[in-house]
């Protein structure tokens, strides 16, 4: 199936994860009542609450498999996952040592950048393998990380629960939301939050093998508040990329972890 066409039917009951009454918090991440299930989605979250067989990521993030992943929490304190049909479709699974990861990083961001909320975009399938209309994504070792936004200075989700369309936003070359020019990319947030994978990872036997960001966009990025750490931090960006990966990574930026 086409991307675009892909992306219209994925969003067609797409919906914004609204915080659920009937949930309670319990350090960063939302459990449900496990007697209780107001929606699918905290069905699901609870099915796969007590998975604890060790992950194993076969073959690559191009052609691979995922074994035993873990779920991503829909909602955290200070993350959300994007969709509701992406997630019930089962597209929000992980190698257990980057849902551990990106977990701590949340935790730490909570510090280093207080009430701000992040997005987490589509990872692999529970089982992995292929995962239209993604190359990669396919053994739990990847994930996108939705773009932050600013309007007036401030953090903007007006577009934050749009659903798979968000994937078809459209940035120029300096991060202004083309639709909407009060709108910009919060490169600093980005830079901050691959930072703290990248101080994080060896403690968890992982390693950023690749970051795809649009690389008209990568000046920006290095002209952030922690662009020149980020320059030398030793994180790999994607330095070549065929013209609609390109300019399908403005809204997110993928990372790729490799295992230790």
């Amino acid at each position: 199936m086409p991307y675009f066409g892909f992306l219209f039917i994925l969003n067609l009951c797409s919906c914004s994860p609204e915080p659920n009454n009937n949930v309670s918090l319990s350090g960063d991440i939302i459990f449900v009542n496990k007697t209780t299930f107001e929606s699918p989605i905290d069905s699901l979250q609870y099915a796969h609450s007590k998975d604890s067989l060790s992950s194993q990521s076969i073959g690559t993030v191009g052609n691979g498999k995922l074994v035993n992943g873990r779920l991503f929490p829909y909602k955290g304190s200070n993350f959300f996952y994007f969709d509701s049909i992406s997630y019930m479709n089962k597209r929000a699974f992980v190698h257990e040592k980057v849902l551990n990861l990106v977990l701590e990083s949340y935790s730490s961001l909570k510090l280093s950048a207080p009430n701000h909320q992040f997005g987490v975009m589509e990872c692999s399938n529970e089982k992995g393998g292929k995962i239209e209309p993604h190359h990669t994504h396919q053994n739990g070792l990847s994930i996108d990380f939705m773009s932050p936004l600013l309007k007036e200075n401030k953090q903007s989700q007006l577009y934050d629960f749009i659903g798979g369309m968000h994937y078809l936003l459209e940035f120029t070359n300096t991060g202004i939301l083309k639709t909407d020019k009060n709108c910009q990319i919060d490169f600093d947030k980005i830079a901050l939050h691959l930072l703290e994978l990248n101080s994080s990872a060896k403690k968890y036997g992982l390693k950023i093998q690749k970051v795809i960001f649009k690389l008209d966009l990568m000046d920006e990025l290095y002209a952030s508040k922690f662009g020149s750490k980020l320059q030398t931090s030793g994180i790999y960006f994607a330095k070549k990329l065929p013209a609609l990966i390109n300019n399908l990574h403005d809204d997110h930026y993928h990372v790729d972890f490799t295992l230790l």
